[in-house]
């Protein structure tokens, strides 16, 4: 059955469509217009998909695994039928250049197929003629995950596949600044899933913290900044919920000085400004050492200028635009005390005055202060600090000197040495050669204050339930 991708943005619960009186304008970052309305859940609609869940939990946890399975991987195939129309609505509201919007639909499609390989099934750990113990997996309940704008619809994969192949239902709501294709998702998935498994709604800043409270909810998954994190877990600690945070990073890449400086541009190029730099992961403190500080910063500098930066919706764009006013201003702050400051610009810094959307240009700050604004801490957006180093220790402490520990990297040619320095950086991701690779069997989640538990593998369906040891004494009564 096919569905509009161009109006008619409803609420889904309990397997319906569900409109709201009120609704919110989503802004097109490209061109700051709106294109869209979407509905803004009221406590009667999250009251009424904590209802619907809960009726649907006993079935749903009851049905087969492979079932399960069968059932997301079918929606995967869903999925990548309407690709294209769910890519260019990730164009418009998050700001995605096609080639990258695309990709990140078929990033859902993967993750939902890859729920074939997902499961927690039973464990005897003892059996012997007297006794029998059994550690069984149990769903928490009624969970909720909660999503940010950079990545709407991969973010809510990272936390549907788990939660609903190990038998729980689950409400989705997604940033009120990129609601529409998790919106879509939710009302295709109704092909699909039985009614009360997802509910997906879209609302204002007072949604989150009212699903938080809620003591029909079991856990919260949420990707957002830390501060968002800490405000959930605050409100989650009322009722004693479970929680998964992914939090912000300010990863550093460490450059050693036997690379080619050619070769690692693009690499460094795509690691920070991806996305424009809109990405958890990104890199946000690239250390060159000294030997190869000019040549790599140059070779950065010369492949940037390569990289255009504009509408997204035209496909020999790479970079878009910063994706929401917020984000945008607070992104200016950076730019302005650089300026203020009196750093070097190797590239950009200028912004264009008067121009049609969220654009800020690909910035790259040559060896500012260890102790600046852009060095201490996350802009989130299109501009990255290149900094010198000479001695290993000297990088390894500056690079852990922060409270976040999200990702970092590690380049060069001589493995060994490389993998000396990345065992000893403070990230829960440390990727060696490469960076922002993730898997689905791969444990992803931070250090210090970037997070709260993991995502994926294993170690992450652990998170989405209950661990039951069942006990049996074969001796009879």
């Amino acid at each position: 059955m096919a569905i509009s991708f161009v109006d008619n943005f409803v609420l889904t619960i309990d397997g319906k469509k569900v409109a709201s009186s009120e609704t919110k304008d989503v802004i097109n970052p490209a061109t700051e217009e709106p294109f869209a309305v979407a509905p803004i859940a009221t406590p009667q609609h999250l009251e009424d998909a904590v209802n619907a869940a809960s009726r649907a939990l006993p079935s749903w946890s009851a049905t087969p695994v492979e079932k399960r399975q069968e059932m997301l991987s079918n929606l995967g195939d869903l999925v990548a039928r309407h690709l294209q129309q769910f890519a260019e609505l990730l164009s418009k509201e998050v700001g995605k250049p096609k080639a990258a919007a695309g990709k990140e639909v078929g990033g859902l499609v993967a993750w939902l197929k890859a729920a074939v390989s997902h499961s927690l099934p039973d464990e005897t750990i003892v059996d012997t003629p007297q006794r029998k113990v059994v550690v069984r997996y149990v769903p928490l309940g009624v969970c909720a995950a909660i999503t940010p704008w950079n990545f709407p619809l991969t973010l809510m994969a990272w936390k549907l596949v788990p939660a609903l192949v190990t038998g729980n239902c689950l409400i989705v709501k997604p940033s009120p600044f990129a609601p529409l294709g998790t919106l879509k998702f939710g009302e295709l998935a109704q092909q699909v899933l039985p009614p009360g498994v997802l509910s997906v709604l879209s609302g204002n800043d007072e949604l989150g913290p009212w699903i938080s409270k809620h003591p029909g909810i079991a856990k919260i998954s949420l990707t957002g900044s830390v501060g968002t994190g800490k405000k959930a877990m605050a409100s989650a600690a009322s009722t004693l919920k479970r929680v998964t945070l992914e939090l912000g990073g300010n990863d550093a890449a460490v450059v050693l000085d036997d690379v080619d400086p050619k070769a690692i541009a693009p690499k460094l190029f795509r690691g920070s400004f991806m996305n424009t730099g809109q990405v958890c992961v990104a890199m946000k403190r690239i250390y060159i050492h000294e030997n190869v500080y000019e040549a790599v910063r140059d070779a950065l500098v010369e492949y940037a200028k390569t990289v255009k930066v504009g509408d997204p919706l035209d496909p020999s764009n790479e970079v878009g635009p910063v994706q929401n006013q917020m984000q945008f201003e607070k992104v200016k702050i950076f730019f302005d005390d650089c300026d203020q400051n009196g750093y070097k610009f190797a590239l950009g810094g200028k912004l264009v005055e008067h121009r049609k959307g969220y654009f800020l240009p690909i910035t790259i700050i040559d060896n500012p202060p260890e102790l600046s604004k852009i060095v201490q801490e996350e802009p989130f957006g299109p501009i990255v600090p290149l900094l010198r180093w000479n001695e290993e220790d000297d990088v390894v402490k500056r690079a852990n000197d922060t409270n976040l520990g999200l990702a970092a990297s590690v380049w060069s040619n001589d493995l060994d040495r490389a993998q000396n320095i990345a065992r000893r950086l403070e990230a829960g991701t440390v990727w060696i050669n490469e960076v922002q690779t993730t898997h689905w069997d791969q444990p992803f989640g931070g250090f210090k204050q970037s997070g709260v538990g993991v995502e994926h593998s294993k170690h992450g369906l652990y998170s989405w339930v209950n661990i039951q040891s069942l006990t049996l004494n074969r001796a009879l009564l």
